[in-house]
C-alpha cells in the first residue's frame, strides 16, 4: 500500500482553502470581551441619564404633549447622549439645566469616548498587529517551522526549547483553533491554516527556514507537506513523522532528511521496558534533555582533536564526517578531527545520575 491513511475528503480541503492568518502570541483582552464591556458601559451611562431625566421630570418640556415619561427620559438620553438633539425636549427649570451641565455633558463625553475610542481602538489594533507582523517577519531567519502542532508537534517543540531554542525562532502551522490556542499560549508564533497548501507555508516564510518538523496526524497529509516544503526550500532540514512504516519511503523520496515511525518506534519502546525496566528507563531519559542523561550533539573541542572516541570525556555514540555518519566502534584507528561533529551521552551537571526503575527494588 503506498498510503495507509484516507486522501482528505471535500470537507478537509474546503477547510484548506481559509486564509492563513499569522497569530503572534499575546496576554491580551480577547476583542469580543471590551466590546461588550463597553457597550455595558455605555448602557449604563445611558440608563443613568434617563433616570436623572425621569427623577427630575417637571423641570423638562416636551413639546408633543406637555409631559415626560420613562419612555421619553430614555428618548432624550439617546438623543442626547448621541449629540442629535432635535430639541423636541428640552430642560426649563434652573435645576434641569444644572443637573445638565454637572451630570449629563460628563456621561455625553464618556459616550462619545466610548464610541469612538472602540473604533480608534479597532484601527489601531490592526496597525499595531501589522507592525508586529512586519517586524516579526523581518527578523525571521533560519528558524524552525513546526507543521502541525498536536501531541507530537507540541513534544517536538518542548524538546527543541529544552536544547536551548529560542521561542521566537519557532513557527507553528495548523488548522485546529485549539492546537493555535496552545501554541500562542506556549508564546509560539502560529500560523493558521492547512499545512499541505503552499500560500500557508509561506506565510511561516518556508523559504528562510532552516528545520522543519512535519507532525500531522496522517501519513499522506505528511507527503504532501514535506513535498510542498521541498519545492520552496531545498535546503532546509525536514524530519517527519509517519504512523506507518510502510509511507516512510515514500516520505524519503519526497525530501524527508528523517524519517520517524511514532508507532513502531513507541512500540519498541514499550516492548524494552517490558523486557529491561532499567533499559527502557534509561531510553526514556535520553529522550528529555535538560535533566538525567541527554544525547547532545556538539563540535569536536581543541583538545580532544586526535584523540579516539574511547578517549573523549563524553561518551561518544556517532561521529559526524564529512555528511556521513560514523556509529562509535572500538576501532583504535578512528581519530577525531576538528571539522567533526560528535553525538555523545552527557550526564546530569552535578555529576551523578540516578535512574528510577519502576518494579525494581532499590
Amino acid at each position: 500500500m503506498p498510503l495507509s491513511n484516507a486522501v482528505p475528503g471535500p470537507s478537509s480541503r474546503s477547510a484548506g482553502r481559509q486564509t492563513a492568518d499569522i497569530v503572534l502570541p499575546r496576554s491580551e483582552i480577547g476583542p469580543v470581551k471590551a466590546v461588550l464591556r463597553r457597550i455595558v458601559i455605555a448602557f449604563v451611562a445611558l440608563s443613568a441619564v434617563a433616570l436623572i431625566v425621569w427623577f427630575d421630570r417637571e423641570g423638562y418640556n416636551d413639546t408633543s404633549d406637555g409631559e415626560v415619561d420613562l419612555l421619553d427620559a430614555f428618548y432624550y438620553a439617546t438623543v442626547s447622549l448621541s449629540t442629535t438633539g432635535y430639541g423636541d425636549i428640552t430642560p426649563v427649570s434652573d435645576g434641569a439645566r444644572l443637573v445638565n451641565i454637572l451630570c449629563v455633558t460628563p456621561l455625553r463625553l464618556l459616550f462619545l469616548i466610548i464610541l469612538v475610542g472602540t473604533t480608534l481602538e479597532v484601527l489601531t489594533e490592526r496597525t499595531r498587529d501589522q507592525f508586529r507582523q512586519n517586524r516579526w517577519r523581518s527578523s525571521l531567519r533560519d528558524h524552525t517551522v513546526v507543521v502541525g502542532y498536536g501531541t507530537k508537534g507540541r513534544s517536538a517543540v518542548r524538546a527543541l526549547i529544552d536544547d536551548g531554542a529560542d521561542k521566537a525562532s519557532i513557527v507553528a502551522v495548523d488548522n485546529d483553533p485549539t492546537h493555535i490556542a496552545d501554541a500562542t499560549d506556549d508564546g509560539i508564533t502560529a500560523v493558521v491554516g492547512d499545512g499541505t497548501r503552499a500560500d500557508v507555508l509561506r506565510r511561516a516564510d518556508i523559504e528562510h527556514a532552516k528545520r522543519v518538523i512535519v507532525a500531522v496526524p496522517r501519513d499522506d497529509a505528511a507527503v504532501l507537506v514535506t513535498l510542498t516544503v521541498r519545492r520552496h526550500n531545498p535546503s532546509a532540514y525536514v524530519v517527519a513523522a509517519v504512523r506507518e512504516s510502510e509511507n516512510a519511503p515514500l516520505l524519503r523520496e519526497g525530501g524527508a532528511d528523517g524519517v520517524v515511525v511514532s508507532s513502531e518506534a513507541a512500540g519498541r519502546l514499550l516492548g524494552v521496558a517490558a523486557s529491561s525496566p532499567t533499559t527502557g528507563a534509561i531510553f526514556e531519559d535520553l529522550l528529555v534533555p535538560g535533566s538525567g542523561l541527554e544525547l547532545v550533539e556538539r563540535a569536536v573541542q581543541r583538545d580532544e582533536v586526535g584523540l579516539t572516541p574511547r578517549a573523549c570525556r563524553d561518551l561518544v555514540v556517532a561521529i559526524v564526517r564529512d555528511g556521513e555518519t560514523f556509529m562509535f566502534t572500538a576501532d583504535e584507528g578512528l581519530k577525531l578531527r576538528k571539522s567533526d561533529r560528535i553525538v555523545v551521552v552527557r550526564g546530569a551537571p552535578a555529576g551523578g545520575v540516578h535512574v528510577s526503575t519502576p518494579g525494581v527494588r532499590e
